[in-house]
């Protein structure tokens, strides 16, 4: 078949990398609020490493620049000269010419608004009015909060009084989660990034120890982009079910699956080291416990 013949396969292969580009960067961008379906917040979560509010994060750009240079770098060295000869083909005749147009106006469109989302989003959204308001809609509490020692992704030892003089987010998650757990760490490294001023530590628990070992965690902690202030822990299976069971953090394992059930809890820790507050979640309640202490 000559390239010609061939020109408007090598078209509609253009049309889908555009297509799946469009959708790729729609479901990245497009702002979100609290009635978003919860897969869809995972789905952002797992693919791009963006919570409810927040953009991609660096592995996410990467992706969404790599996909449609990648995919059009290999359209183009297939099939160079019947891309070139389906252009001119479509450009003939006015009905092509205006959905060449069309297609490179929405390119356009869709790059400016990309901009404007960027450009739009303040990771110091939350003003000290809505932290009131939300802090006042939240228990406070002032128990002790449990010793641990456990291993982090450096293997390192990690202690709750290491970071005494620091307020700290406690939470917990597992690697084979793919429900709950990405939220819970993407909405609490979300708080963290809003709060440089008070220097939060993350701290995350695994509540799989037999699966999440010492030697995984540096790869589950690149997954969930945890940066140096972050740790997750992991050590003997004893020893992490010991501090779970100290700081009341409720799971039920399904046998068959290995799955593990169990809710969306993160302790605010004061710099004193007794938790202040137990958020179910939220970036935004989480931001607010911290400034309330």
């Amino acid at each position: 078949m000559k390239p010609e013949g061939r020109g408007w396969s090598a078209l509609a292969a253009l049309a889908v990398i555009l297509a799946i580009t469009a959708a790729w960067w729609s479901l990245a961008l497009w702002p979100m609020g609290p009635s978003t379906p919860a897969w869809l917040v995972r789905t952002r979560a797992v693919c791009f490493g963006a919570s409810l509010s927040s953009l991609p994060n660096a592995g996410g750009w990467l992706l969404l620049v790599g996909q449609p240079l990648g995919l059009l770098a290999l359209l183009t060295t297939v099939w160079p000269i019947e891309l070139r000869a389906g252009l001119a083909q479509a450009t003939r005749r006015m009905p092509g010419q205006v959905m060449v147009g069309l297609t490179a106006a929405a390119i356009v469109v869709g790059l400016i608004a990309a901009a404007a989302r960027v450009a739009a989003w303040d990771d110091t959204v939350f003003s000290a009015g809505k932290d009131t308001e939300i802090v006042a809609q939240l228990t406070r509490v002032s128990d002790p909060a449990p010793a641990f020692s456990l291993i982090d992704q450096q293997g390192q030892p990690i202690t709750l009084e290491r970071f005494r003089g620091h307020p700290v987010l406690v939470t917990f998650a597992y690697a084979h989660c793919d429900t709950i757990c990405p939220i819970v760490v993407a909405d609490v490294l979300a708080a963290q990034r809003q709060l440089t001023d008070r220097s939060p530590a993350v701290v995350v628990i695994t509540l799989d120890p037999w699966r999440d070992t010492p030697s995984r965690l540096e790869n589950i902690a690149n997954l969930w982009s945890m940066g140096p202030e972050c740790h997750l822990l992991s050590g003997p299976p004893e020893a992490v079910e010991r501090a779970l069971n100290a700081w009341r953090v409720p799971r039920v394992r399904n046998q068959q699956t290995g799955n593990l059930s169990h809710p969306a809890i993160v302790y605010v820790v004061s710099s004193e080291g007794r938790i202040a507050y137990v958020v179910q979640g939220n970036a935004a309640a989480i931001v607010a416990a911290v400034r309330a202490l």
